[in-house]
């Protein structure tokens, strides 16, 4: 990079500490994410999330399988984090976000591991799940760039935010990565067991893009900021591609960085659904591009989600 992110600007301009403040304080009485379970996360108690005051890292390292812009030739500084504040019946990571795989992390390891995939020679620190997380991130953030981090964050989510929360990261961080599952209502309770998604998701979108704008890719390929959305493929047109797709270049941008994921199979509890108990086919996928397409949306990344 040429420059230092906006988040050494802010740390610098004691802004950082104070979002950090702020942020700890929703996990009193939880507003972290849509959900507000409003238990005492602090304390110990756990929320729907199945966290508590710390962090649960099920894994970390140079991801190759992203994206290119955020892959790049060194690999994206993935940190999965353990749980989720959806329940995705299909999940295809289910043993990261519906167990209780992994470790907890202090503030400082986890700001050792964002410095060690930093020295690694990584693009970016790339946070797979962070709603649930944000406060304790924040805090791991404080003390890495005290010690030099200085690589663009990348907030990966499942899009269910509270704009909330996301106000308070503005100028945090430089990439945001959120799905758009579904356009409908029940369709989102029915498969991922969590209200008003299509709202909560929309209006997290225009947040985010409100912030970063569209994504910005240097000379090399590598992102630099913006919005990335995905949207997962989902059989029988379950997801509601179109109205996805529609609301992408009417209210957000055409120009949107949009990855049309490919890689649906059943997994999980997917068989007590018989219409997610099949993988999708060729033209149901093609068919989602050529809307995407349609639309007026033009920056696809089509080859590397089918590839996956």
């Amino acid at each position: 990079m040429t420059h230092e992110p906006s988040y050494v600007l802010l740390y610098k301009a004691g802004e950082l500490e104070q979002r950090v403040n702020q942020c700890n304080e929703l996990l009193n009485h939880c507003s972290v994410c849509p959900l507000e379970c409003k238990v005492n996360r602090l304390a110990g108690e756990i929320g729907f999330c199945k966290s508590a005051a710390l962090a649960r890292v099920s894994s970390y390292g140079p991801h190759h399988g992203e994206e290119q812009p955020l892959s790049g030739w060194n690999g994206s500084g993935t940190i999965f984090f353990t749980h989720c504040n959806l329940r995705c019946q299909y999940c295809q990571n289910y043993d990261i976000s519906q167990t209780n795989n992994g470790m907890e992390v202090s503030a400082q390891e986890l700001a050792n591991i964002m410095l060690k995939l930093q020295n690694m020679g990584c693009h970016n620190i790339n946070f797979v799940s962070p709603t649930h997380i944000v406060p304790q991130i924040l805090s791991a953030l404080l003390i890495a760039v005290q010690a030099g981090l200085r690589l663009p964050l990348v907030y990966n989510s499942g899009g269910y935010d509270s704009v909330k929360t996301l106000q308070l990261l503005e100028g945090i961080f430089d990439i945001y990565m959120p799905d758009m599952k579904y356009a409908d209502e029940q369709t989102a309770r029915r498969y991922s067991k969590i209200p008003n998604y299509p709202h909560i998701n929309q209006a997290a979108i225009r947040e985010m893009y409100r912030q970063v704008g569209d994504l910005v890719i240097d000379e090399d390929g590598i992102a630099q900021r913006g919005l990335l959305v995905r949207h997962l493929v989902l059989p029988n047109n379950l997801a509601g591609s179109r109205q996805i797709f529609e609301f992408l270049a009417q209210e957000v941008s055409k120009n949107t960085y949009l990855n049309v994921m490919a890689q649906y199979h059943p997994a999980y509890y997917a068989h007590h659904y018989p219409e997610l108990n099949r993988g999708i086919t060729t033209t149901e996928y093609q068919n989602a591009i050529q809307i995407a397409q349609s639309v007026g949306l033009t920056r696809l990344d089509k080859y590397n989600s089918w590839s996956r």
